[in-house]
């Protein structure tokens, strides 16, 4: 079994190995798809112990005590929970996920997802503003990766496995698996390759068809067929796209004023939230929770105008508070919900000004679902791939990419606001390179660029060793001294100057010798190019050296080496 375990992690060394990844990505989406569901009955369960019924969406039921009650008293709770943890074990959701995928080459905590799980499930399930996509994009994400960590799979891998999970996550959640793949490449990745793309499609199939199997509530929406009727509605989608792209920009302008509040005190922060929420929803009530109850109202054309628009303002401002003040709830959920609210009025003003023209209600829901949440996420291809799964229609792409356009240029040029996660990362001054050179190096494993001709030698050599230095010929030699690595020598250097020395004594010392050393630092066999370079930059040093520990004795085992001029000469001749 190791054997195989082993000959696995070579092939996965290589980010062409397309059987090997496909295999990862069978085990991501089904891992994903379950902890999607767990998470799922978990909200139910623990909105059920607070009292909501109706799956745990029932919150307009609740007395107005309990509206105002149940969100702030849960947050002051999850204060109280986050308060002893470190600032570093309080990070979740994307933003947690995409900054841990650059800066720490995507192994994710175990703490942070048991952290999300279990505050995610009492976050929305005592009513707190905010989606559950979030949660399970890190939930999938996590679980695939500590997969791999367990496993031992090279660093490379572990990207893969994460942009496995997100899809699944976002599969399992909407049964939308293109729009689970296209979002893990475009907001977590943000890099198309075929090679990538083969194992992220099966984890969507796989975490889909684990959650149609296993789910009994069908389908999370549930949108008609729909149909535009003539062209000369485009102007209403051109208008709802730039309302869309309105509210969203108010949005993330609201996430980043919130998000500079980080440095206060956690209870404080939660407990802000949770009263601010609570004050909302003693006046709409909608406010509360997951908020699909309100969509499938929304998309039966059973609110007015005036509703609409209310749900739309207060959900707006509580979520973007709750997330920018850190509840760990998502914010994909409340855009739908956002853009559902002003497809809806924007459907119920075509239809007074030109009844024989205007289309059905739900086309106009779902156009402006798709125009929030590509404004939102700057992931316009996710949205629209979205709307036409979720409404069965390949015809509804063409208004659909109108509003989108309009929605995320309104957003980014007319407001000159970045997508929600971008914003937070640059609010938390969290640096996510994504050119092309950067990505290059964290899916390459670090033995593309290894030389593995190195050997050990004492610091003290005697002329026995010098017959099997000359007969290996290696390129560099590793100094030791009682067990511990100094540093590196070239081969040919070493040699020439142990010919000279030792034919005039029996023993030379290293110390004494008059040639180039190469100062080094220690990198795993599972790194990527990426993390060699870091370390070499971090520790100010010239090359790494390549390193597995023994499993019977716990000794590292010397690998190879990886120079700072190979890594720059690969990078050349691949771009």
């Amino acid at each position: 079994m190791q054997n195989l375990l082993k000959n696995y992690r070579r092939y996965l060394a290589n980010y062409n190995s397309a059987l090997a990844y496909a295999l990862l990505g069978l085990a991501g989406g089904v891992a994903s798809g379950l902890v999607v569901l767990a998470f799922d009955l978990a909200i139910r369960q623990v909105a059920l112990l607070c009292g909501v019924g109706n799956g745990g969406e029932g919150f307009e039921e609740l007395p107005p005590v309990l509206l105002f009650a149940l969100p702030a008293g849960g947050a002051l709770l999850l204060g109280l929970l986050y308060w002893p943890l470190k600032p570093e074990d309080r990070d979740t959701g994307i933003v947690h996920v995409i900054s841990r995928m650059h800066s720490h080459y995507g192994a994710l905590p175990l703490r942070n997802a048991l952290l999300q799980f279990v505050a995610g499930a009492f976050a929305l399930g005592t009513g707190q503003s905010g989606g559950r996509e979030g949660p399970g994009v890190h939930l999938g994400g996590a679980i695939n990766s500590l997969l791999g960590q367990r496993l031992g799979l090279p660093n490379n891998s572990l990207r893969i496995l994460i942009a496995c999970g997100t899809a699944g996550g976002i599969a399992a959640a909407f049964h939308t698996p293109l729009a689970g793949v296209i979002f893990a490449m475009e907001v977590i990745v943000a890099e198309y390759t075929v090679a990538g793309f083969i194992p992220v499609i099966l984890a969507a199939v796989s975490a889909s068809a684990v959650s149609r199997s296993l789910s009994t509530g069908g389908a999370l929406l549930s949108i008609p067929t729909v149909e535009l009727n003539s062209l000369l509605e485009l102007p209403y989608m051109l208008a709802l796209g730039l309302c869309c792209g309105t509210v969203i920009a108010l949005f993330i302008w609201i996430l980043g004023r919130a998000t500079r509040l980080s440095n206060w005190p956690v209870v404080v922060r939660f407990t802000l939230a949770g009263c601010f929420t609570g004050a909302l929803a003693l006046a709409v009530p909608e406010t509360l929770g997951l908020g699909y109850d309100s969509l499938g109202l929304i998309i039966n054309a059973q609110m007015l105008m005036g509703t609409l628009l209310l749900v739309c303002l207060c959900k707006t401002l509580t979520t973007a508070v709750s997330c920018g003040l850190g509840l760990p709830v998502g914010l994909i959920g409340p855009s739908l919900l956002i853009g559902a609210c002003l497809g809806g009025a924007v459907s119920i003003a075509a239809h007074t000004l030109h009844p024989q023209l205007a289309s059905d209600y739900p086309l106009y829901i779902a156009i402006g679902m798709a125009a929030a949440m590509g404004a939102m996420l700057n992931a316009p291809l996710a949205a629209i791939l979205a709307v036409v799964e979720l409404t069965n229609t390949v015809s509804i792409a063409m208004p659909a990419l109108l509003a989108i356009v309009a929605a995320s240029l309104t957003n980014t040029g007319l407001f000159g606001q970045r997508s929600a996660h971008q914003t937070v990362l640059r609010q938390l001054r969290r640096i996510v390179p994504d050119d092309p050179l950067n990505q290059l190096l964290h899916r390459t494993d670090v033995t593309a660029t290894m030389d593995s001709r190195v050997v050990r030698v004492p610091l003290l050599l005697h002329a026995d060793d010098l017959e099997p230095l000359l007969e290996f010929t290696p390129t560099w030699c590793l100094v030791e001294r009682d067990g511990e690595d100094l540093y590196l020598v070239q081969g040919k250097e070493l040699l020439d100057w142990l010919r000279e020395t030792l034919a005039e004594g029996e023993a030379a010392d290293l110390a004494q010798a008059g040639i180039r050393r190469w100062t080094i630092a220690p990198v795993p066999l599972q790194a990527t190019l990426r993390q060699a370079m870091d370390k070499i930059r971090a520790s100010t040093v010239e090359a790494v050296c390549v390193y597995e520990r023994s499993r019977a004795t716990g000794k590292p085992i010397l690998h190879g080496v990886v120079t700072r001029e190979s890594i720059e000469k690969f990078g050349l001749e691949r771009l």
